[in-house]
């Protein structure tokens, strides 16, 4: 692959839905500014003793998120009118003004949002609370047993290589094999995979194992009992397992290896257990434990139920922007690089409208149009997140792969069964570990990220003392942008165009800055 390197040094990405975010909550690149607890307050609201609720607590039992200043006095007061109001405090966290509360009454959301101190409030789903929006496609294939030799292990050990890892077409992609002899990655050095928790048991994810980082976070607390973290139903719930194989699976002469072998990866569980959705109460609590617990890079793919975009305009959806936009900057702040997919609806997240089919997700969708602008996908497009597109193995963007001109930060591999390799890869998906010991093939943007947050986790062992945003520009100065495909974007080859790519050859909506590169990560 060409090494082609921007001719200046690349700009942060522009403020993408800004307009989603409360107008009390500054977000750049590189400052975050939490509202004042008097600018928040506006004049003639009602305090929690003079709250009174007509409605009766007799709906449906819902999460909410109560977003307001960040201090002590106001977040004291709004708990207590959250219990006048038929509500339940579950939890609070003050450092960014967000409290979970759940309440059966249908006036909650509207009541709280005329409390003193409340600067936006909304019901976190549209499904009772006793009823995975995770961005692969397909079911995976498992590799069928027995899946290596003695003889083919021995081949893979004098090749310098893990034994399956012939299979991975990925690796060398991005350079990640050469990068293993120079720096596997420090063992300082931790990725969380917020997902829908990991099988720590495997072989080639137990050396690499944080526990000390782990845990559930379903319902909005952080639960760290032992085991916690695992898959609720490891049948069912393979995707944070596989992700964080991708990530970090050691070379231990056992199956595959990760992008980054020699660092830590622990598991924050947010992922219901029967409906495996991601509510934006757990994902508040996972990208807040990260924080509290020295993880430098967290990986995120899957987006925020049951909006896949939330539009400012729905006091609903813009709790749940302000919630999680809080939380991933006080990561940030933090010194947490987070990394996003950027989904699998072949969307342009730059467009100026798009049609959602899906939303909510936990009941019945309803179609509607949708401005990406003010209506983000969360996390992917909140500020100061990496947002990652999918390639395969030509380099071409996967045909399932969202895009849009700066909305994408950088690619990574995520597969395409269109683009299929050499032998012996042969399969042009990701392959991985899965519970119990397995392995198996997936594709999606949610392989595409762990690509890159593997890449982030070597830049920050290269570079211990690197901030969150010198990370994101050393990914996107680092990476290798293939440019415009030269003729019409058809992958599966039925003659219509599926998508135009804009912009450069060194930035441009397929691939944003390029594809990234491992090699560079440890050696510039």
């Amino acid at each position: 692959m060409a090494h082609h390197r921007p001719a200046a040094r690349p700009g942060t990405r522009r403020r993408r839905a800004l307009a989603a975010v409360p107008a009390g909550l500054a977000l750049t690149a590189s400052l975050v500014l939490l509202p004042q607890a008097a600018s928040a307050i506006p004049r003639g609201a009602p305090t929690s003793s003079a709250l009174t609720s007509s409605a009766t607590a007799d709906g449906p039992s819902l999460s909410y998120v109560v977003n307001t200043a960040a201090d002590h006095g106001t977040v004291g007061e709004v708990k207590k009118a959250i219990t006048a109001s038929h509500g339940t405090v579950v939890t609070a966290y003050e450092r960014i003004g967000v409290i979970v509360a759940h309440s059966k009454d249908p006036a909650f959301a509207k009541t709280i949002r005329q409390v003193r101190g409340v600067q936006s409030a909304g019901a976190t789903r549209t499904a009772p609370l006793t009823a995975a929006a995770t961005t692969e496609v397909g079911r995976p294939e498992k590799v069928p047993a027995p899946r290596t030799s003695s003889a083919t292990a021995a081949k893979a050990l004098a090749a310098g290589q893990e034994p399956l890892e012939s299979l991975q077409w990925d690796i060398p992609a991005i350079k990640a094999d050469q990068a293993a002899k120079v720096n596997p990655g420090s063992r300082k050095v931790t990725v969380a995979v917020i997902d829908t928790g990991v099988d720590d048991t495997h072989p080639d994810l137990a050396p690499n194992f944080s526990r000390s980082q782990s845990a559930s976070c379903v319902g909005g607390v952080a639960d760290t009992s032992p085991g916690a973290w695992r898959p609720w139903n490891p049948a069912e719930d393979y995707h944070g397992t596989h992700v964080a194989g991708e990530i970090a699976a050691a070379r231990n002469g056992v199956g595959v290896a990760g992008v980054a072998p020699g660092v830590k990866v622990s598991a924050i569980k947010v992922s219901e257990p029967t409906t495996s959705l991601f509510y934006a109460e757990s994902v508040v609590c996972a990208f807040v434990f990260a924080a509290d617990h020295g993880v430098e890079v967290t990986n995120n793919s899957y987006f925020v139920d049951p909006w896949k975009y939330n539009c400012a305009a729905d006091p609903d959806q813009k709790a749940i922007t302000d919630a999680v936009g809080r939380a991933t900057a006080y990561a940030q702040r933090k010194g947490v690089v987070s990394v996003a997919s950027a989904g699998n609806s072949n969307d342009d997240l730059a467009a100026g409208s798009l049609t959602d089919t899906t939303s909510p997700n936990d009941t019945t969708p309803v179609e509607r149009t949708v401005d990406p602008s003010v209506c983000p996908d969360v996390p992917t497009q909140l500020p100061g997140v990496v947002t990652v597109s999918a390639t395969g193995v030509t380099s071409l963007k996967s045909y399932y792969s969202s895009y849009g001109l700066g909305q994408v930060d950088v690619a990574g591999p995520g597969g395409d069964k269109y683009q299929v390799p050499e032998l012996p890869a042969k399969d042009g998906r990701i392959l991985s570990t899965m519970p119990g010991g397995d392995y198996g093939y997936l594709q999606g943007t949610s392989m595409a990220s762990p690509h890159v947050a593997g890449v982030a986790a070597l830049l920050k062992s290269a570079h211990p003392k690197a901030s969150p945003q010198e990370i994101q520009w050393l990914l996107k100065a680092q990476a290798d942008n293939p440019g415009c495909p030269t003729g019409p974007y058809d992958p599966d080859g039925d003659g219509d165009t599926d998508a135009v790519c804009t912009g450069t050859k060194h930035i441009n909506s397929f691939y944003g800055y390029g594809i990234v590169d491992a090699l560079d990560a440890v050696t510039k």
